[in-house]
């Protein structure tokens, strides 16, 4: 499985405090050096409404300089619309994630756009950024159920998944942005969008909101899902959604998947003195739990 560490992005834009950027890069670096496989460094959106990302291409500036990073590594960038873009290109991203939500209260709200409008837009900035050599991820946010509207019907999340299909993009990602989803729907919902193409590389984005994250991870995991989405010390959540929850935690789910035989060339000890150092920094408790408790001894 490849692990996307989302936590300098979707877990950073909910704090109320703007961290320095240097201290973003001291993080990123320590998470570099544990094997992680992909990190999001951040999202090209408006500063002023997320004060937070407003350094986002300062640290692809300096991240992406020649010999900087681990040859495997990938960094990876949210974008989300035709000047995100660009400035996604002027600085070198290697990757950009894209979404449209399956809510149209949480399109709206996100995007000020409705979904069918919202989808030909990211479509087509996803377009101009494969034939500019990027790797592209699509994705469906709120697939799992909306703060707003409650239940998402499972038609409209793989109607999306369809057209992104039908446009050539197979690296899809499925995110719980309300953290509504459980163990079966999991199941249900990504088997479905598989009938679709066997040969897509599904993703899963998972909140923590009501305490399922994990067990959405390995429902997902259980269908075939190769990719998963989680935030170093469980920081996070959507500024846009009714009740923001933190997501998956990294270094919780690293555990769970090395005790069950998984990805033990990742550094948990590295990832652990990470998240101990964000929440030190914040001065806070987060939501992670075994940065707290430490490894099953033996284990």
């Amino acid at each position: 499985m490849v692990l996307h560490e989302v936590g300098m992005r979707d877990g950073l834009q909910m704090e109320q405090h703007t961290v320095p950027t240097a201290q973003k890069i001291e993080w990123i670096d320590r998470l570099a050096r544990t094997g992680i496989d992909i990190i999001q460094v951040g999202s090209f959106v408006h500063p002023g409404k997320v004060p937070q990302m407003a350094d986002t291409d300062m640290l692809f500036a300096e991240l992406m300089k020649p010999g900087r990073k681990p040859r495997t590594l990938l960094f990876s960038g949210l974008v989300l619309n035709e000047k995100g873009l660009d400035r996604a290109l002027a600085c070198g991203v290697e990757m950009v994630c894209l979404g449209v939500s399956a809510s149209e209260t949480h399109s709206r709200k996100n995007t000020g756009m409705a979904i069918a409008d919202a989808l030909e837009r990211i479509i087509a900035t996803a377009g101009r950024a494969a034939a500019a050599g990027l790797k592209v991820q699509v994705s469906v946010q709120s697939a799992f159920g909306c703060g707003y509207e409650g239940t998402v019907p499972r038609e409209r999340v793989l109607e999306i998944v369809r057209h992104y299909l039908e446009a050539g993009f197979t690296a899809i990602s499925l995110a719980d942005t309300a953290g509504h989803a459980v163990p079966d729907q999991v199941e249900r919902m990504f088997a479905d969008a598989r009938n679709l193409d066997a040969s897509a590389g599904f993703a899963c984005h998972f909140h923590n909101t009501y305490g399922l994250g994990l067990a959405n991870c390995n429902a997902a995991l259980k269908t075939g899902v190769k990719y998963v989405e989680s935030s170093v010390a469980g920081l996070g959540g959507c500024p846009f959604t009714k009740i923001a929850g933190g997501n998956v935690c990294t270094e919780d789910f690293l555990h769970m998947i090395q005790r069950m035989g998984f990805r033990r060339d990742v550094d948990l000890s590295g990832c652990i003195d990470v998240a101990k150092s964000v929440s030190a920094y914040f001065g806070r408790e987060l939501p992670g739990t075994v940065y707290r408790v430490g490894t099953i001894p033996g284990e």
